[in-house]
């Protein structure tokens, strides 16, 4: 949620931001926020007003009736009672007009970076970066299903009778080697000097609100039905939710935290193959990490938090690239974004495993989450990125370990999760 201010003193920035996002339907939304903002101001300055004078009026009336001045009294008391009925009436009405200028500006998008390419959508964002080389075999990588069940490792069919489509069964050494990537990761970012946190897996409603736009929230979420708790569909929501309404000391900052957690999406599989596979499910894990920090500090945690995940792809022996989003592909909440993608040495082409990008202070102003300095109160800035996502990350180890004999070279870096072992193999 970008600042009332801007609304007020530079209402073309903000049209000319929602039209770089190609969303002109919400044009009109800026002068209507725009006047009701004005009449909000009105509502209020009149209400602190009347509140004001009839505080210094009520404070005559002992005064007056201590000099004797009794009709002179009650014709101010007179005076205070009107102002009593008056007063929760335009509080009501400010109330009302409170909330109208927030729903608009919950929904107005965040102003995006200069630099953001503008693009309508995913088919516009623009390659940046290729960190190794992506090397197609001479011999032929199996879809990674069938890699899985080389080694019985997958079994979609029974988690179809107990969940339903986009759901699976891990099993064997495969369960473990996503389980090894996981716990990898964490430790990979607690050498980077992040906190491990384990967040709450369900959140009430004023913190998903807090989190993403309506838009986001009604194609993700899963809600417990009877209850004010959504299903997280990634870490990220809970940890941010951690300080919602806290002023975080100063000489804390920045706090840099990684989350593992459970993620429940609605997103469901694909025709053809992706429904045999786990390209899209309901269900994944995930290791985040999550940065508040100061505004000017913001820009050099995103280059820093996009890296990490390339070192971390790149130690499993996989070849990514980084691709910066572009403006129609950017949430509303967004700054800035850029997808790191794994090389697919079976189709050929990269697939997005992780997702770096910086809000400003479009969710701390929403959560309100601040710190103190010496210019005053100010709202923090707010990161996160994908360390690795899996089954989406296993994808990736599988098909670029891949050997002809069908065995599956178990990387350097996770050989001690994987109790010493080098190398999946048929049983």
């Amino acid at each position: 949620m970008i600042d009332i201010k801007l609304i007020r003193e530079n209402r073309e920035l903000v049209k000319e931001n929602i039209k770089k996002k190609f969303q002109e339907e919400k044009l009109p939304l800026v002068d209507e926020v725009y006047e009701l903002d004005i009449k909000y101001r009105e509502c209020k300055t009149k209400t602190d007003n009347l509140k004001s004078e009839k505080n210094k009026l009520s404070a005559s009336i002992g005064e007056l009736m201590r000099d004797k001045k009794i009709d002179e009294a009650n014709k101010i008391k007179e005076q205070v009672a009107e102002m009593s009925k008056e007063i929760p009436e335009l509080e009501k009405e400010e109330e009302k007009l409170e909330e109208q200028v927030k729903k608009i500006m919950m929904v107005i998008p965040n102003i995006i970076a200069d630099d953001v390419p503008i693009g309508k959508d995913d088919t516009e964002n623009v390659e940046l970066e290729k960190f190794g080389e992506p090397i197609v075999p001479s011999y032929e990588i199996p879809y990674h299903a069938d890699i899985c069940n080389l080694y019985d490792g997958l079994d979609k069919e029974a988690a179809g009778r107990t969940s339903g489509e986009g759901f699976y069964f891990l099993k064997g050494d495969i369960a473990r080697l996503h389980s090894a990537m996981l716990a990898y990761a964490r430790d990979f970012m607690i050498s980077k000097g992040f906190t491990y946190c384990v967040p709450p897996f369900m959140i009430r409603s004023d913190v998903v609100t807090g989190v993403m736009s309506f838009k986001e929230m009604e194609a993700m979420m899963y809600k417990i039905e009877g209850e004010d708790l959504y299903l997280i569909g990634t870490s990220e929501h809970s940890m941010m939710g951690r300080f919602i309404g806290q002023m975080i000391k100063e000489e804390d900052l920045p706090l840099t935290l990684t989350s593992y957690s459970p993620c429940f999406r609605k997103e469901g599989g694909s025709h053809g193959l992706e429904e045999r596979g786990l390209y899209r499910v309901h269900q994944f894990e995930k290791q985040e990490m999550v940065v508040l920090c100061k505004m000017e500090d913001g820009m050099d945690w995103y280059n820093k938090m996009w890296n990490y995940t390339v070192e971390f792809f790149r130690s499993l022996d996989v070849p990514v690239r980084t691709l910066e989003c572009c403006s129609g592909d950017l949430a509303d909440l967004k700054v800035k974004s850029c997808d790191v993608e794994a090389w697919s040495p079976r189709q050929q082409k990269y697939f997005e495993v992780g997702s770096c990008s910086i809000l400003g202070d479009a969710q701390t102003r929403r959560l309100g989450i601040r710190y103190k300095s010496s210019e005053g109160t100010k709202y923090l800035c707010s990161l996160n990125n994908t360390v690795v996502a899996t089954p989406r990350g296993l994808i990736a180890v599988l098909e670029n370990n891949y050997n002809e004999d069908g065995t599956v070279n178990i990387p350097k870096v996770l050989q001690p999760y994987m109790g010493g072992m080098e190398k999946i193999k048929r049983s």
